[in-house]
C-alpha cells in the first residue's frame, strides 16, 4: 500500500527536527554548559517517528538512556528538554535529571530511565494499569536490543503474555552494546523472532532506517492491540551515526567495521526520504528548505530560552527525592 504524500511529509518533517535539534547540542556540547551525559540518537531516528506517529498524548511511552528521539516524536516540550540538558529549573525534571531523565506526562511520555532495561517492568506496569482501569491506552516501550540479555526483559514479556497486556515492546537493535558486537554477546543460533514468539507474543521485524516501513508496521502492531489485546514486539535493525555516548562521531576507534559503517551511512533514513519524497513532490526542494529554515529558528529560540533561565535554588534541594519528602 502506498503512504499518503502528506504522511511521508509529515513523517520526514518529524525526523528532520530531531535530526537538527540533536546536531544542535552536538554542535553546542564542548561549550561544557550541559553538564551531563547525552546519548544521542542521530541515525536511529526513523522507528521514534515511525511508531510515535501513531500515538496521542493518552497513550503511555518509556525509553531508556538513548531517548532525546522518543521524547520530541511523542510530543515533549523543545524548551523543557533542553531545560533539562543545561540543569535550569524550568526543566522537565526541574535541572535535577539531566538528559537520561526526561519525562512530559502532558505529551504521554512517562519518563526516560538509564539503567538497562529498567523501564521494561515500568512500561509493563503502566500496561497493567490500562488494562485494569480501562483506558484504552497503549504503552510503548523503546529498549535497546542489549535490553534483551536482561533478565527483566524475558519476566517482562512473559508478564505481559501471560495477562494480555495493550503493550508494544519496540526492539532498536544498533548492533553494538557500547562497543560490543552482538556476535560477542549472542550465539550465532539465536534468533530475535523466535525469541520474542516463544513467549506468546506477536512478532514482526523491519527496516529501521526505513520510516514507511516502521509507520506500516507500528500501525498493524496498534490494530491488533485494538482488536484482540495483547503484547507485541517489534524489531528493528538500526544504527547510531555518533558515539555510544556523546556528541563526537567514534568510528576511529574502529570497533565496527568500515564496510559496515559506509553501508550504514548509505542508508541514513532522512536520505531515504528524501529520495522518496523528490519523486512524489516536485518542489520538494523549496518546501524542504522552507521548514528547514522554521525548525532552525524554533530550535535557536529554544536554546536562547533555556540558556536563560534560572538554575533550581539551593532550597529546593532536598524537593523530589522520595514520597516522603513531599510535605516537608
Amino acid at each position: 500500500m502506498t503512504t499518503k504524500i502528506s504522511t511521508l511529509k509529515d513523517l520526514y518533517l518529524r525526523m528532520l527536527r530531531i535530526r537538527m535539534i540533536e546536531e544542535e547540542i552536538a554542535r553546542r556540547y564542548p561549550e561544557e554548559e550541559m553538564r551531563c551525559p547525552v546519548h544521542l540518537s542521530i541515525g536511529q531516528e526513523a522507528i521514534a517517528v515511525g511508531v510515535c506517529t501513531h500515538l496521542s498524548s493518552h497513550d503511555q511511552v518509556t525509553s531508556a538512556h538513548r531517548s532525546h528521539g522518543h521524547y520530541l516524536a511523542q510530543g515533549g516540550d523543545l524548551f523543557a528538554m533542553l531545560s533539562e540538558l543545561y540543569g535550569k529549573a524550568t526543566g522537565c525534571c526541574s535541572g535535577r535529571g539531566g538528559s537520561m531523565h526526561l519525562i512530559d506526562r502532558k505529551a504521554g511520555f512517562v519518563g526516560a530511565v538509564p539503567i538497562v532495561g529498567s523501564t521494561l517492568p515500568i512500561g509493563v506496569g503502566l500496561a497493567w494499569g490500562a488494562k485494569t482501569l480501562k483506558t484504552g491506552a497503549t504503552t510503548v516501550i523503546f529498549f535497546g536490543e542489549g535490553a534483551t540479555e536482561e533478565g527483566v526483559f524475558s519476566e517482562s514479556l512473559n508478564l505481559a503474555c501471560l495477562h494480555q497486556l495493550p503493550v508494544i515492546f519496540v526492539c532498536e537493535d544498533n548492533g553494538f552494546s557500547v562497543y560490543t558486537d552482538i556476535k560477542q554477546r549472542r550465539s550465532p543460533e539465536f534468533r530475535f523472532p523466535e525469541y520474542f514468539c516463544s513467549h506468546g507474543a506477536d512478532c514482526e521485524t523491519g527496516d529501521g532506517m526505513n520510516v514507511e516501513d516502521v509507520y506500516r508496521l507500528a500501525g498493524r502492531a496498534l490494530a491488533r492491540i485494538k482488536e484482540a489485546g495483547g503484547p507485541q514486539v517489534l524489531h528493528f535493525k538500526t544504527w547510531r551515526y555518533r558515539e555510544h555516548c556523546g556528541h563526537r562521531e567514534d568510528d576511529d576507534l574502529e570497533y565496527r567495521d568500515a564496510k559496515d559503517v559506509a553501508r550504514w551511512r548509505r542508508r541514513d533514513p532522512l536520505g531515504i526520504s528524501v529520495k522518496v519524497l523528490s519523486k512524489r513532490l516536485p518542489e520538494f526542494s523549496r518546501w524542504s528548505e522552507r521548514h528547514r529554515r522554521s525548525i532552525s529558528m524554533e530550535i535557536a529560540a529554544a536554546f536562547e530560552k533555556a540558556l536563560a533561565a534560572p538554575p533550581p535554588r539551593r532550597t529546593s534541594i532536598a524537593k523530589h527525592l522520595w514520597a516522603g519528602m513531599a510535605k516537608r
